[in-house]
């Protein structure tokens, strides 16, 4: 029985490894921000802090979901901008226009989402080159709609998701955790989940195996649209204006690769979860708060936060080569 329950244990470390990597780095991390803080570890530092995470971390979920069935959406960045520019035009006004146009935002990112799985699924595409394509029309939209910065959002609500629960809790935090609990844990225990797991070990033998691929991918790549679009409420939450910002659409659709796999998601797909990449969102951008702190020449920052960008895809790579080693042995 012991020795059950040890394997067990072991079983679920393995699995879990790389979300505790993770935590633990982001922890680290954390602790040396704070320490060397000028406000020391105070609510407001924490909900900053938070607050500047939370963007990239439901950019870094909603890569988690595709990077899973062994795909890649290089349009989440672009989705957040679209869904930005979008939120600034229509969350304002009664609480009624307000939240109707919350469910517009968030509706065209789950319709962009679909729109990516639909041909790559039914144009049998390269994912990779599909949300490329995909993410350039999805710029072109936020550019129509917004040429230059503007708009505004209901400051209300604004103030409401971006400052704290009971005076202490970051209410980002909150949404994050929320967001998780209700999409991520039910997707990850339901048969799309479980298939999209199955297809990112081995796409033909789920096929074989009777189950529901297609619509696995596809809610997917939905649901990477649809949390995409969360991240542009927020970005349009933080900034109370809408712009396209191509810089900074393609600056979080790579962070979001870096921080799924400092999160212990495989670029191979099949192994990872979202909690991981969340806290691999969280521990990158405490990255650039570290440098911040410790007065880091604006001019080598980026340079630097590059070195750990190539550094994370190099150990997903590494990890990906490993597998396809093991299966070069029983060729």
């Amino acid at each position: 029985m012991s020795m059950q329950a040890s394997g067990e244990w072991r079983y679920r470390y393995v699995q879990q490894k790389g979300t505790l990597f993770a935590a633990l780095l982001f922890i680290l991390m954390f602790i040396i921000y704070v320490s060397n803080h000028p406000a020391g570890f105070t609510p407001n530092v924490v909900q900053t802090a938070a607050n500047k995470a939370t963007l990239l971390a439901f950019v870094a979920m909603a890569q988690c979901f595709v990077v899973i069935t062994a795909g890649i959406d290089l349009s989440v960045g672009m989705i957040l901008i679209l869904c930005n520019c979008l939120a600034s035009w229509l969350v304002v006004g009664t609480p009624l226009q307000t939240g109707l146009g919350v469910i517009a935002v968030l509706l065209t990112g789950l319709a962009c989402g679909l729109l990516n799985g639909l041909v790559i699924i039914f144009g049998r595409l390269q994912p990779i080159v599909t949300t490329i394509a995909t993410s350039a029309v999805f710029y072109g939209l936020a550019l129509l709609l917004r040429p230059t910065p503007g708009g505004s959002v209901n400051e209300d609500l604004a103030d409401a998701f971006t400052s704290t629960f009971l005076g202490v809790i970051p209410a980002s935090l909150v949404v994050l955790a929320l967001v998780i609990l209700v999409i991520w844990v039910p997707f990850s225990r339901s048969v799309f989940g479980r298939t999209a797991y199955a297809v990112g070990s081995a796409e033909n033998a789920a096929y074989m195996s009777a189950m529901p691929v297609k619509r696995a991918k596809l809610a997917a790549y939905a649901l990477a649209g649809l949390l995409s679009a969360v991240g542009g409420l927020y970005l349009t939450f933080f900034s109370y204006t809408g712009e396209a910002a191509f810089a900074s659409g393609n600056a979080y659709t790579l962070y979001s690769i870096a921080a799924v796999v400092l999160g212990g998601v495989s670029l191979a797909g099949g192994k990872g979860s979202a909690i991981g990449a969340v806290f691999g969102a969280l521990a990158f951008r405490t990255i650039g708060d570290l440098l911040f702190v410790f007065d880091f020449d604006p001019l080598w920052q980026p340079l630097f936060q590059g070195v750990v960008l190539m550094l994370a895809v190099s150990i997903g790579c590494i990890g990906l080569s490993r597998v396809r080693n093991r299966l070069e042995w029983f060729q």
